[in-house]
């Protein structure tokens, strides 16, 4: 059986070396890796200039059991954003030791004389995740850039939110000769010019308040409302509690109206995706005024019939009706064409259209469907009495498909 040492080489200077990370390549006979790194460290041996899995797997394939070792070096940790998670159990008739290294960020908060157990970590790098709504609720958010999504651009969202003034330490070259880091406000580093793959420390003391992933059913008054209907807090709570999110979902909202629900479940979903389906001109305005209000970066407003739009967006892990157009079989229909097993919670006022659901379930038994009606009231000052208004009762449906 080969050996395989994955290797963390830190943040590329040799001399940030672990000792037994210098022992696994010295004995590896064949060295895979970015160009640069192999070429720091491969002088001697049978050198492999790739991180592209297929042709790692041909390699380890191709090697003498017998005689070789096959060495793969990785940045940083093999635990931190690492290709060795891609390699994990993907090289077969292997035996695969890992061997670690210095990340980015304990390099970094070192160089910056600042601790790092008490930052929000998180990945720019290729990779969709809410910086805005990370810097919001964390005093302290690493973050590693790459791609599109270089310090200045990502900078530059944050000056779109209001956030020009947090503190922003860019570091780009980390542990070479020619390292820099850079300390200024998001403003400032907005405008500055950064190597796409650096890393970012953002510091934001005024951090916290309402929006806080994990918790669901904000008040109504925090939204911005205008004639659209809007799912009011109860139902959202319990809405939300039965469509049952993930952080990393991908997540559509339907006749998302003002946004209430679609702002909620984007906030669930800080590494996911929420989309929210609106064909009504004044709801698609309000749509856009408390997704920029709640700094909902990871919501992406669409506009029209969303049985039309859907194969546009990528498919649902989770979907959220609030609204049909009449359409409720169509729509049903387009979303399991997309994702069979996306778990489904739909809001019904009207019998005729719980009936439609009802009905279109009846002919599809691998699904589980559950119905529940919430009729609320809200209490109204009259004098010195407090007298209960009701409002329309809703039937809560979640469609789950069996294990």
């Amino acid at each position: 059986m080969l050996k395989v040492n994955v290797i963390g080489i830190g943040p590329g200077n040799p001399d940030l070396l672990t000792g037994e990370a210098r022992k696994a390549i010295a004995e590896s006979t064949i060295l895979a890796g970015d160009k640069r790194m192999v070429g720091q460290f491969g002088s001697g041996k049978k050198v492999c200039p790739t991180i592209k899995l297929a042709e790692l797997a041909e390699v380890a394939a191709n090697a003498d059991a017998e005689k070789d070792v096959l060495g793969i070096l990785v940045s940083g940790d093999v635990g931190f954003f690492s290709l060795a998670k891609t390699i994990a159990g993907k090289l077969p008739q292997c035996e695969v030791k890992r061997f670690c290294g210095i990340s980015s960020l304990v390099y970094f908060a070192s160089r910056l004389q600042m601790s790092w157990d008490d930052a929000k970590i998180i990945s720019m790098h290729g990779r969709q995740q809410n910086l805005v709504s990370a810097v919001l609720q964390y005093k302290k958010v690493f973050s590693l850039t790459g791609g599109e999504n270089s310090p200045q651009v990502l900078c530059r969202q944050l000056c779109e939110q209001g956030l020009g003034e947090v503190t922003v330490h860019v570091g780009s070259n980390l542990s070479y000769p020619d390292e820099k880091i850079v300390t200024g406000t998001a403003e400032e580093i907005a405008e500055g010019n950064f190597p796409s793959l650096s890393v970012m420390m953002i510091l934001n003391e005024k951090a916290g308040g309402p929006l806080r992933q994990g918790v669901h059913g904000l008040d109504d008054s925090l939204f911005l409302r205008g004639k659209a209907p809007m799912t009011k807090q109860e139902i959202r709570a319990v809405s939300i509690s039965k469509l049952q999110p993930r952080p990393d979902d991908i997540i559509y909202d339907i006749g998302a109206g003002t946004g209430s629900c679609s702002v909620e479940l984007a906030l669930q979903a800080p590494f996911g995706k929420l989309y929210a389906f609106e064909m009504k001109e004044d709801a698609l305005e309000l749509l856009r005024l408390n997704k920029e209000r709640f700094h909902c970066d990871n919501m992406e407003i669409v506009a029209g019939e969303a049985s039309e739009e859907i194969d546009k967006t990528p498919a649902p892990d989770c979907v959220f009706i609030g609204g049909s157009s009449g359409n409720m079989v169509k729509m049903l229909d387009s979303l399991y064409a997309r994702n069979a097993a996306c778990r489904i919670v739909i809001n019904v006022i009207a019998l005729e259209t719980l009936c439609t659901v009802v009905d279109y379930y009846k002919e599809k038994p691998d699904y589980d469907l559950d119905v529940v009606n919430i009729a609320s009231a809200y209490n109204k000052k009259l004098g010195r009495y407090n007298l209960m208004m009701a409002q329309n009762p809703i039937y809560i449906i979640t469609a789950v498909k069996k294990a």
